[in-house]
Parts: structure tokens; sequence; C-alpha cells
């Protein structure tokens, strides 16, 4: 009883430091963005000598892997639980779709993490191909519910999976414009744009 209580301590302790050094890294990330990030600066940030963070990372990329895994987990949970909520397909789809969008809106942070827009702009970025895989495959299970619900929707595989690109580029450019303040241009509300889509799209899928 008291090795396993030393443990869970031990594991809090890993924990904490390894949430410690994540929330320092966003921090550099923000003002330096990854290419402009080291490890000596992300160190100093959380406060540890610069050879401490390698017991918990061995790269900057691993870090940033880490921030957006994580934050890709918080969307997926979002998504799936407003899908879970609805009670037909047609809603399915609506409900996490719009909980996609939700989620961006209410954390600009991680919609800039997710497109790697920390301290260095629109461009295509990525990290190591291995990271990559595994990320990418996490973005793609935030939008399983939309996927899985347009696939009831419509019995051709290839419309759902070209509806679940749309709910993902329609969220993504909406959210650019709201956060940019572009839309104001128009005096829309882009949750609600966005809200009229999904309901037009999931409309599309059952003609």
């Amino acid at each position: 009883m008291a090795e396993t209580t030393r443990a869970d301590r031990r594991g809090a302790v890993v924990e904490a430091k390894r949430a410690i050094i994540l929330e320092a890294a966003l921090r550099v990330f923000t003002t330096a963005g990854l290419r402009g990030a080291s490890m000596r600066a992300i160190a100093k940030e959380a406060g540890y000598v610069p050879g401490a963070i390698y017991a918990y990372f061995p790269s900057k990329e691993h870090i940033y892997a880490a921030a957006l895994g994580e934050s890709l987990t918080r969307l997926r949970a979002a998504t799936e639980a407003a899908a879970a909520s609805a009670d037909d397909a047609r809603s399915r789809f609506a409900a996490a779709g719009l909980a996609f969008f939700d989620f961006y809106d209410a954390h600009p942070r991680d919609l800039d993490l997710g497109f790697y827009l920390l301290g260095g702009g629109i461009a295509p970025r990525g990290l190591s191909d291995d990271l990559n895989r595994g990320l990418n495959a996490a973005l793609l299970a935030t939008l399983d519910p939309v996927r899985q619900a347009a696939g009831e929707l419509s019995a051709d595989t290839d419309r759902a999976t070209a509806a679940t690109a749309d709910v993902f580029a329609h969220a993504s450019g909406l959210l650019l414009l709201a956060h940019t303040r572009r839309l104001d241009l128009f005096r829309l509300d882009a949750r609600e744009l966005m809200r009229r889509h999904l309901v037009q799209l999931a409309e599309s899928l059952t003609s």
C-alpha cells in the first residue's frame, strides 16, 4: 500500500512538472513560433535548467506535439459529447460540427496551435513524419462524429467524406474571419453562419 502511495505521488509530481513545461512552451511558441523556439528558452520559461526538461521531452517538436495532442483530445471529447446528446443523424451531424466550431471559437490559442500559427503566421507546417501521422489521425478522430452521422445520412461514402471535409473547411474559414474581425464588415455572426451551413449540408446529404 505504501509503495502504491509513493508511486502515485511520483506520478503526480511528473505530471505536474510536465504540465509546467507544456504551459511554458506554449508561451515561448506564441512569441517565437516553433522554428524560433529552443529547448533552452522553454526551460528558462519553465524555471528549469536546460537539461532538466529532456527527462520529459526529447525535443521541442515533441513538446509541441504533446500540447497539440492534448488539445485534440479535448476537442474530440467535445464533438463526441455533442453527437451523443443528439437524437438522430441529422441532429448529430449539426451538433458535432457546431461543437468543432465552438471549441476553437472559445479557445483561440488551440486554434493557433492546431494550425501552427503561433509566432509564424499562415504557412504549411508540421513536425516529423511520425509525429504528423499521429496528430493527423487525432485530428481526423475529432471529426469522426461528423463523418459517422454523414454516413448515416448518405449511403455514398465519398459524399460523406466530402461533407466532413466541408465542415472542417467551413469552420476553419469562419473562425479565421471571426477572430480577425473581417466578418464584422458584413455584420454577420460566424456561429449562426456555421449552424446554417451545417443544416443545409445535412439536408443535401439526404437528397
